[in-house]
């Protein structure tokens, strides 16, 4: 049963469509329109990302471990792992600005079962911890960008939404760095400006000719006018743009829906906005997508925007009947919040949140996007260009637990027919348990809820950026006919392309040794954040 048509817009601006229930999925990536592809020639760079956090490989509050990353795992599928270029962000904390896995780790090692006791001397160890990691990246070795040939492959940047991907340069990065000196704050020790420092190492190689800086889709296009290997053409061969969600994503990190205004084009003045007003979303990608148009790549495939109130970092809250949603048969909880609350410690006069109707609004305005995402792939393919749309909204629709799984009255009409819960591959399924979309949590025993997502609630585990590739891989081999070649990238491979999940289980150290004592670490991040808003303001910082 899908939501009544609650039509209070709290606030909502009038050209946000209040729906009743959620979007229904494209099912066929190519809308059911034929293109001719011409194959003339060989890319020089077989793919090629423009995107976010999502494809920049961010996890657990940090990026790091980019190697990881969901392209890095098509690369590798392609036989192509060996040539893809990609930033790397080694250091102390594993990654930056704070990789909360790897504080669980050291705070398991130093502490071992924590206790109250134990919160005087284990906030002081978190305080020279990430002194550390603060040090590195502001004076020390992780302040100097390394020097590097060639434009990288992977051109995502967390925290980036239309705007900045239209806009933003590594000199416009640099040019803050320089004006804005670090400062060493005795409580927040935060990496400052650590975006900035994350999109350098991305784009900083990114220049033309004359040394001149560009923006992502400028660096795409000038990879794709490299060509084929044998001469003139396409030189990009697949080209994904995975970019919106943090159009809407502050929404949920500041519990606040601030929408969009004048000044929502302005890089100087709209990080006060938190969610943009459809017509302004619209606006930006329809700048977007004609820049895309001008890059030479054979395919396109472009995302749709997840709703981000599925998200597990805002937890749903009924402080009247805990556990269950606003009304039967309705998607949403009374209130969102921070996922360390509790019903009984939640406090409206307290602490933040968004409302049901809030939720409602933002996800409406979510599917909005997804339509003028879905109604450009359809023109680009009546104009003849092989552009494909990859429905994640839809995939993580399908995977939601609190929201449908758990819920069947909740779910919406067409549930069944795009093909109901997302079927996980035999690998994840034959984990105990079986991973989902709740937030992760883990005791002595091993991980005992969670999985597709990673601490911070918000970005997708190893094994989650693997079921992203696998599903971009069925596009990409399936409708687009690109070729996948063993690891000599020669040997082409034939039947199904499938993503080594095994592999990726033994790598995603969340699932395969979760650390022994998380869930008192997260009650001591928990609790350290409610009194300092340090874990979570990092977070909203970097959207």
């Amino acid at each position: 049963m899908a939501d009544s048509g609650n039509r209070m817009r709290d606030r909502t601006p009038d050209d946000v469509i209040i729906q009743a229930q959620a979007r229904k999925p494209i099912t066929d990536p190519s809308l059911g329109i034929a293109v001719e592809v011409s194959r003339q020639g060989t890319p020089k760079h077989r793919l090629v990302t423009i995107g976010d956090s999502l494809s920049h490989g961010f996890q657990s509050g940090a990026i790091f471990n980019t190697s990881l990353s969901y392209p890095m795992m098509i690369a590798k599928e392609m036989g192509w792992s060996n040539q893809m270029r990609y930033p790397t962000y080694d250091g102390p904390g594993d990654g930056f600005p704070l990789n909360l896995e790897h504080l669980a780790r050291q705070l398991d090692r130093e502490f071992g079962d924590i206790n109250w006791l134990d919160f005087a001397p284990a906030l002081l160890f978190i305080r020279h911890y990430m002194d550390d990691i603060e040090d590195y990246w502001e004076r020390d070795a992780g302040s100097r960008f390394p020097i590097q040939r060639g434009i990288n492959h992977n051109l995502a940047v967390y925290g980036w939404d239309l705007r900045n991907t239209l806009s933003r340069t590594a000199d416009i990065c640099l040019d803050i760095i320089r004006k804005n000196p670090p400062k060493d704050d005795y409580l927040r020790q935060v990496v400052e400006y650590h975006n900035e420092r994350a999109a350098i190492r991305v784009l900083n190689s990114a220049r033309d000719a004359q040394g001149n800086a560009l923006t992502p889709l400028q660096a795409a296009a000038a990879l794709g006018a490299e060509g084929t290997q044998e001469s003139d053409g396409n030189g990009i061969e697949t080209l994904l743009v995975i970019i919106g969600g943090n159009n809407a994503l502050g929404s949920i990190l500041t519990f606040k829906a601030a929408w969009t205004a004048e000044g929502y084009d302005d890089m100087a003045v709209n990080d006060r906005y938190t969610v943009w007003r459809p017509i302004h979303f619209k606006a930006e990608l329809d700048k977007l997508v004609e820049e895309v148009k001008q890059i030479g790549a054979r395919h396109v495939i472009l995302a749709t925007v997840p709703h981000i109130t599925i998200l597990p970092f805002a937890r749903g809250i009924n402080k009247d009947n805990e556990g269950k949603k606003a009304n039967p048969g309705s998607r949403y909880f009374p209130y969102y919040s921070l996922p360390w609350l509790t019903e009984e410690e939640f406090d409206p006069d307290k602490h933040p949140y968004l409302t049901e109707e809030e939720a409602r609004a933002i996800d409406s305005a979510i599917d909005q996007y997804n339509d003028y995402i879905t109604d450009a792939v359809r023109q680009a393919r009546q104009e003849g260009r092989d552009w494909y749309l990859f429905e994640m909204a839809g995939l993580l629709d399908r995977l939601a637990s609190r929201r449908y799984i758990q819920d069947p009255e909740a779910r919406p009409t067409w549930w069944d027919e795009v093909g109901g819960q997302y079927e996980l591959p035999p690998e994840l399924q034959a984990l105990s348990p079986v991973p989902d979309s709740r937030f992760f949590k883990a005791d002595a025993t091993g991980r005992t809820q969670g999985g597709l997502f990673s601490l911070d609630g918000i970005h997708p585990t190893t094994i989650g950026y693997g079921i992203m590739a696998q599903e971009l891989i069925e596009i990409m081999h399936k409708k687009a006919g690109v070729k996948f070649y063993e690891s000599d990238g020669k040997t082409e491979r034939t039947g199904d392309i499938k993503v080594d999940f095994n592999r990726l289980i033994a790598l995603d150290t969340l699932i395969s040794n979760p650390p022994r004592s998380l869930s008192n670490a997260q009650s001591l991040i928990g609790l350290i954040d409610k009194n300092f808003n340090i874990f979570s303001g990092m977070l909203r910082a970097s959207y």
